[in-house]
C-alpha cells in the first residue's frame, strides 16, 4: 500500500493500531477506487469480497422493502469503513452502497488480507468486532424507533445518539461536528428533508439548538430531550 493509503488509516484513531509494515506486504495487491456520485459499489446479492474504508466523500448503505421503499442503514464518511459483515460470513451483500458525492474514494481490502491483518494485530481485531457489534446494536434501536416513535422523536434521539458518539463539550453546551446534509438526516430516521428541516428550526427557535451545515450546537444535554419533547406538544 502506498504511504498515502497509510495516512487516510492513521488519520482516523481506529487505525491508529494498523501498522505501516503489514500494509508493505500487500502494496502490490492494493489501488484506490474512485466512484462519482449515485454510482453503485456494489448491490444486493453480488460476492461479499471485500471490505471498504472511505478515504474521501460518503456513501449511502440502504435496501429497498419488499414494496420498494428504501430503507437507509447509515451514511459514511472520510475514516469509516463498510461491507465488514463479509468478515462475519455473509458470502453474499444484503443491501446495497452507493457513492453519494461527486467523487468518493475508497480504500478496499480483500476479506483473505483483511482477515491476515487482523490476525497479526489483536488491538485491530478486537476494534473491528467491537463495531460491528455496535453497529447492530444502532440498527435494532433504529428498526424500533421506525416502528414505534414519532418523527420528531426519532430526530431527536438522532442528535442525542450523535451528541453521544461525537459530541465535544463546551460549557454546559455540546458541540456535534458533523458531514450529514439534512437530506442525510432525513433519510437516516425515516423522514422528509422539508420535516427535518422545520423540527431543526423549532428546536433553534426555542434555544434549545444552534446548528449550519456541519455543526449542531445543542444548549444543554440534559435539558434537550425534555424540552423538545414539550415543544411539540
Amino acid at each position: 500500500m502506498s504511504s498515502q493509503g497509510v495516512w487516510y488509516f492513521e488519520d482516523v484513531n481506529m487505525y491508529k493500531v494498523f501498522c505501516p509494515h503489514l500494509f508493505r506486504e500487500y502494496e502490490d495487491k492494493h489501488d484506490f477506487k474512485n466512484f462519482k456520485k449515485d454510482e453503485f459499489i456494489y448491490f444486493k446479492d453480488d460476492p461479499s469480497n471485500n471490505i471498504y474504508m472511505v478515504a474521501e466523500g460518503k456513501v449511502k448503505i440502504a435496501y429497498y422493502t419488499d414494496g420498494g421503499k428504501e430503507v437507509v442503514k447509515s451514511i459514511l464518511s472520510k475514516g469509516e469503513i463498510f461491507g465488514e459483515m463479509a468478515l462475519m460470513g455473509e458470502e453474499k451483500r444484503n443491501d446495497f452502497a452507493r457513492s453519494i458525492e461527486q467523487q468518493t474514494l475508497l480504500c478496499p481490502l480483500n476479506i483473505e488480507v483483511m482477515h491476515d491483518l487482523m490476525y497479526k494485530n489483536r488491538s485491530l481485531s478486537f476494534k473491528i468486532y467491537k463495531l460491528i457489534g455496535f453497529r447492530f446494536r444502532k440498527m435494532e434501536r433504529k428498526i424500533e424507533g421506525l416502528i414505534n416513535k414519532d418523527v420528531k422523536t426519532r430526530l431527536v434521539d438522532f442528535i442525542l445518539d450523535m451528541a453521544n458518539e461525537y459530541g465535544q463539550k463546551v460549557g454546559d453546551e455540546t458541540l456535534i461536528r458533523h458531514a450529514f446534509t439534512q437530506k442525510d438526516i432525513a433519510d437516516l430516521i425515516g423522514a422528509s428533508r422539508q420535516t427535518v428541516t422545520t423540527l431543526l428550526n423549532d428546536f433553534k427557535e426555542a434555544n434549545l439548538i444552534y446548528f449550519d451545515r456541519k455543526r449542531i450546537l445543542v444548549r444543554n444535554l440534559d435539558q434537550f430531550k425534555e424540552q423538545a419533547d414539550a415543544l411539540m406538544q
